[in-house]
């Protein structure tokens, strides 16, 4: 295995040809079918993104699959959350999901799922990936798992985000809204314009051609939403939207075609979703431990109580759920509202975040200049070296800071934080710090780079 390939608790994902070939994906895919099997399950639903290699792993993890006796049931190319859902609708025992996000064109990955619908924790992984060490059990000619396709999976998806009692499709419809929106040539553009359709909103769009040949750096970071925010110019949106190629994160661009950073995504949507909670309750809201604390406040200033995760989308789901959340999600413009399911959604952001637009009547840009303004600064050092040494060296430089060591090290204070953690999908350490300006943000990420 080369040093590009990364294995996280729910999969691994690697470069396509070196670290992921179709063997390896057939492998690894029956590994999640036995550990399926020894759970009582008899079915996978299988989904990927637009990724040029996405057709190829599908055969050959649905292979893997029905090698060890498990039906598939293939919902095509399709959004994160529309597989997820999937897996609940069907009552599979997994799903596994062929996308690398928001990673480079080179780069293709297996996601798994359990059967709530939630990616699997740390036991469970480990047990799949013991399976694909040992080798799992294979079954003979008359035990060989059937595939099917489901060709509803998207509309169902659609259907029950605009059945939310927190989206009223006839306020957007009225509003008139023209956005803009940059798919990257991701999963998103088709499922996109089905929901502004049906939303009856106007759509510029560049970048929408599902056929994973991306046009610049896949993830929805401000530095990548050059394009959509010339075109928000040019076409005189009301507000610009991008998500990544897997569709389940959302970035978005002012009238003005100023990015406005991911993390307002989460805290518009939370705004949103609070506004319309019945009085005389304190609703949770959870966010990661790198998340902006714009989304903090947002939760405060609705009346909620705001809970922090460890990093990644099953650590917060789970959080979620065991707080009884009402919204939760990622600063990364992923928002999971579970009364839908529990996991990151782009579509759903997107209508949550219009719904919001369309009951204060007030353009994007006003809203985000009403909120305390922060800097976040994101930086990367090479993973190697002694982190727990630099981990008491920055707790010593820093004595009067809040330590929370559940992932990496995050030191806060009321109105600043720094993060230092080992990426979940880089061999790379990443080093995370808000403040209220950029050079407050920037000390801080220099001293953890420096502490030792």
């Amino acid at each position: 295995m080369s040093d590009t390939l990364m294995i996280s608790v729910s999969g691994m994902r690697g470069h396509v040809g070196k670290d992921l070939t179709p063997e390896i994906v057939a492998r690894q895919a029956a590994a999640l079918g036995a550990w399926v099997r020894t759970r009582g399950g008899t079915s996978v639903v299988i989904g990927r993104d637009a990724r040029t290699s996405g057709p190829m792993f599908t055969l050959a993890a649905a292979a893997g699959l029905q090698s060890v006796g498990i039906d598939v049931i293939d919902v095509g190319m399709a959004p994160t959350p529309t597989v997820q859902m999937a897996v609940e609708h069907h009552g599979a025992g997994a799903g596994l999901i062929i996308t690398a996000s928001h990673n480079p064109i080179e780069w293709n990955a297996l996601k798994f799922v359990g059967p709530d619908g939630i990616f699997l924790d740390a036991d469970s992984g480990a047990e799949v990936r013991r399976l694909a060490d040992d080798g799992p059990p294979r079954s003979g000619w008359d035990g060989i798992g059937v595939m099917t396709r489901d060709e509803g999976a998207i509309d169902r998806h659609l259907d029950a985000i605009l059945a939310l009692p927190e989206v009223d499709v006839d306020a957007i419809n009225k509003a008139g809204f023209h956005v803009a929106l940059d798919a990257v040539r991701g999963a998103g553009g088709p499922t996109m314009l089905r929901l502004f359709a049906r939303l009856g909103v106007k759509v510029s769009g560049i970048h929408l051609d599902a056929d994973g040949r991306f046009p610049h750096e896949p993830e929805p970071v401000p530095a990548n939403l050059g394009d959509l925010a010339a075109l928000v110019r040019e076409s005189g949106a009301d507000v610009g939207m991008a998500v990544d190629p897997d569709v389940d994160r959302l970035a978005l661009v002012d009238e003005t075609g100023m990015p406005i950073g991911e993390d307002y995504t989460l805290a518009l949507a939370v705004a949103a979703v609070l506004s319309r909670a019945p009085a005389g309750q304190q609703p949770v809201v959870v966010a990661n431990l790198s998340t902006s604390l714009v989304v903090e406040d947002a939760a405060k200033r609705g009346g909620g109580r705001f809970v922090r995760a460890p990093v990644g989308e099953a650590n917060v789901a789970r959080v979620i759920v065991s707080e009884g959340a009402v919204i939760g999600g990622e600063g990364n413009g992923g928002v999971i509202l579970p009364a839908l399911h529990v996991g990151r959604d782009a579509p759903l952001a997107a209508a949550l975040i219009l719904q919001y637009l369309a009951t204060v009547g007030q353009p994007l840009s006003e809203l985000v200049a009403e909120n305390p303004r922060y800097a976040i600064v994101k930086a990367k050092m090479d993973r190697g070296g002694d982190l727990e040494a630099q981990f008491a060296a920055l707790v010593a430089i820093f004595p009067d800071a809040a330590i929370d060591r559940r992932d990496g090290l995050r030191l806060s204070w009321p109105d600043r934080w720094l993060h230092v953690r080992p990426s979940g999908t880089e061999p790379i350490v990443r080093l995370i710090a808000e403040a209220p300006t950029q050079d407050e943000a920037a000390v801080l990420v220099d001293r953890a780079r420096n502490a030792r």
